[in-house]
């Protein structure tokens, strides 16, 4: 049998992004069950509720309509390849770097992690976590200077092997990343004029009383 590791749900621009959010991770919730994780953009900073268990367990109806606001959601359920099983593991993944405020939700794996880590801590970066995913957040750092955001993710990518999908959210930005080969899965789709991203197209067939917008197939 097939096992899948780690799902992400990212969607832009919805007035209730975390609500979706929670219902997109609620139906990939087979793909991880160690951890559970959305960030919001608020039009200011970054909010966060991340937390170990399944995501019923993990948000709650305050966090969904008080806590996390904004219309950029970005959520990740997380089942560990590399890293244990602990809340400094769990994603997504935040830092501030200059006047930027990232998050990052990884699914996949690298295969030249320790090496890349040993590189960054010569250079001088300090690992927070265990994860391979954070690997990706200092390699975008180290890019930045006399780039767009855009061009240090291209760069930083391109210093990683393995397979993985990410998403990355960068202040207002929400950007999805398939690797090369397109090994780890990331679907598009759009809510009415929303763009939405997951793992898997069963978190686009949802039924939410809030709304009667269908889901539709991004063109």
């Amino acid at each position: 049998m097939k096992r899948e590791y780690c799902g992400l749900f990212g969607i832009y621009g919805h007035p209730e992004a975390a609500r979706m959010a929670y219902f997109g991770l609620y139906a990939l919730q087979h793909r991880g069950q160690e951890s559970a994780g959305i960030v919001t953009w608020d039009g200011a900073g970054i909010r966060e509720q991340r937390g170990m268990g399944l995501v019923h367990d993990v948000f709650n109806e305050r966090h969904l309509s008080k806590e996390l606001k904004g219309n950029i959601a970005l959520g990740h359920i997380r089942y560990s390849t590399t890293g244990v099983s602990l809340i400094r593991n769990a994603q997504p993944f935040l830092v501030r770097f200059k006047d930027m405020h990232l998050a990052i939700g990884h699914n996949g794996n690298l295969v030249n992690t320790l090496e890349l880590r040993r590189e960054l801590e010569d250079q001088g970066s300090i690992f927070q976590t265990t994860m391979d995913t954070e690997v990706f957040v200092h390699l975008i750092a180290k890019h930045m200077n006399g780039n767009t955001i855009e061009e240090a993710i291209i760069k930083a990518c391109a210093r990683v092997k393995g397979a993985y999908s990410l998403l990355i959210m960068v202040n207002n930005k929400l950007i999805a990343v398939r690797d090369p080969h397109g090994f780890r899965p990331l679907c598009l789709g759009r809510l009415a004029d929303n763009y939405v991203f997951a793992s898997e197209t069963c978190a686009f067939d949802l039924s939410r009383p809030s709304t009667s917008a269908r889901w539709s197939p991004a063109r």
